[in-house]
């Protein structure tokens, strides 16, 4: 089994110029970094401008970065700073201009109630459909869409063959769009009931 690079050495060979390595680090760390920023903030658009500038000051950082503590500490510690950042400004905010409630009243409300009942229903759709499926099916597919596990990585935890975590996650995956487009689904014992040896 081929071991991931560590993010310092990602660093390492970004701050070089080896832009695959930046790529790596990005794709690691951009889903709980944004996840982080979220519940911080409760703003999406927020969370994703301080997302950005969190990533362009590593970016910035570049061929200057040393590693005085691991990576995702410096990284997170740079996102937790734009928040701190973001609320000192919000108390030291100069006074709105005097057409501010006409250009507010201007505005489409993107979070209206119509709009986060259907946000609420598609999520709870998901969390149903996902209790349907049988528990190795649902754990695989947490396992690689929430947690971003590969699939040997998924093997090696649940202890079964690569291609056996394949054929449960794809099952999973037709299960999972059947039931969110309201069609039928295939029951669980159309999965073929075979353990690939390792």
């Amino acid at each position: 089994m081929h071991a991931e690079p560590s993010d310092d050495a990602l660093m390492r060979a970004w701050a070089q110029g080896d832009a695959a390595a930046f790529e790596t680090l990005y794709l690691r760390h951009r889903e709980r970094l944004h996840r982080f920023l979220l519940r911080q903030l409760r703003d999406p658009g927020l969370a994703d401008e301080v997302f950005q500038d969190t990533w362009q000051r590593v970016v910035s950082a570049g061929a200057d970065w040393r590693p005085d503590a691991a990576f995702a500490t410096w990284l997170y510690r740079i996102a937790r700073n734009r928040v701190t950042d973001h609320w000192r400004a919000r108390q030291h905010r100069p006074p709105a201009p005097d057409d501010a409630d006409a250009r507010t009243a201007r505005l489409e409300d993107g979070d209206t109630p119509e709009r986060r009942l259907d946000a609420w229903q598609r999520r709870r759709g998901l969390q149903q459909a996902l209790d349907t499926l049988p528990a190795d099916q649902r754990e695989v597919v947490l396992m690689r869409l929430e947690q971003e596990l590969t699939l040997e990585q998924i093997g090696d935890i649940t202890g079964v063959g690569r291609e056996t975590v394949k054929s449960r996650l794809r099952y999973a995956m037709d299960k999972l769009r059947a039931a969110l487009a309201g069609t039928p689904t295939a029951t669980a014992a159309d999965e073929p009931a075979r353990e690939d040896a390792r």
